[in-house]
């Protein structure tokens, strides 16, 4: 999947502002972003439900706006509230969407089994939706989604309603579907992103602010922490002379230790830094007790950037 500076408004309300981002075959990718930050309709146009202003999408080597149906006959999605015939049993609706999809009539039967059997629905695939838990209606919702095996799955918060155990399973059958198709799934859980995906895009005011891999995130922040014996004042002169070190933030205290954190500049520089803090600290006279990088994961960089005022850059 490729997509080029899409752009989608609502009247003056620029909903999506030029992202870009290329997924590869067996990805699963988490969307990430504050309600309204523009997830929903970046899903909706690359399922072509949506035309984008401007802007491409290119899914296996077709133009979604030049082959709109071939490619969404190679997508499933799952919307956030996923819309079901509430009269219809689970089996009866699976038949009628997979004539949707195309599937030829000989192969159904085949295909809405296969379906049930992945999402584990056989014990209520007789039963009226209606009278199904919202765990269940949102399983049926992975159902219809995955029928025609589909190369690309889009997920709007897959585990919404599931419990515990449900959660699991879902976790585990998004991975199996990985093997063969690319995942792009959204939610407002950061810890299911960093149970199931290989990489998180963050999107904030319509604007893409972050794309990496999970196990990049992992890396050395902009921050160095240390603990000394030396009080507030002192401690901010000491790095005067360390043109890398833009800020000392005090953290807290406990037995005479105190806690700060050293704003770096570059933290591609942080273990350079380290040692201009640490000759620093030693020629001054001051006990050291601690001195290391800040370790980041999703939730610290998801509340960075979102901290981050109106016409700021954010990096992670």
């Amino acid at each position: 999947m490729k997509t080029n500076k899409l752009t989608r408004s609502y009247g003056d309300f620029t909903a999506v502002d030029s992202v870009s981002f290329n997924i590869k075959q067996g990805e699963i990718v988490g969307l990430l972003g504050h309600n309204g930050a523009g997830k929903t309709t970046i899903m909706k146009m690359l399922t072509g439900y949506l035309e984008p202003d401007s802007g491409t999408i290119e899914i296996d080597g077709l133009d979604i706006s030049q082959q709109q149906r071939a490619v969404q006959q190679k997508i499933g999605y799952l919307p956030e509230n996923c819309p079901v015939y509430s009269e219809m049993t689970i089996i009866d609706y699976l038949n009628y969407a997979a004539g949707l999809h195309g599937i030829a009539e000989t192969s159904r039967s085949q295909a809405v089994l296969k379906a049930i059997s992945r999402t584990e629905l056989n014990e209520k695939a007789t039963q009226p939706i209606s009278t199904l838990s919202r765990g269940y209606r949102q399983r049926v919702g992975v159902a219809q989604a995955i029928l025609h095996e589909p190369q690309i799955l889009i997920l709007d918060e897959p585990t919404n309603g599931l419990d515990p155990s449900q959660i699991q399973h879902m976790r585990a059958l998004i991975k199996e579907l990985a093997e063969n198709s690319t995942v792009i799934l959204s939610t407002h859980i950061l810890h299911e992103v960093q149970a199931i995906c290989d990489r998180a895009i963050i999107i904030r005011n319509g604007k893409k602010v972050l794309d990496s891999r999970l196990d990049e995130l992992q890396t050395m922040s902009h921050r160095l922490l240390i603990a000394v014996n030396t009080d507030r004042d002192k401690t901010n002169r000491l790095f005067d002379s360390i043109d890398a070190v833009t800020g000392v933030e005090y953290l807290d205290s406990e037995a005479k230790q105190y806690h700060y954190a050293l704003r770096i500049n570059n933290k591609e520089e942080s273990l350079n830094v380290a040692s201009m803090v640490s000759k620093t600290i030693i020629e001054q006279g001051v006990e050291l007790y601690m001195l290391k990088p800040e370790r980041y994961d999703l939730e610290t960089v998801f509340q960075d950037i979102n901290q981050v005022k109106e016409g700021e850059k954010a990096h992670a």
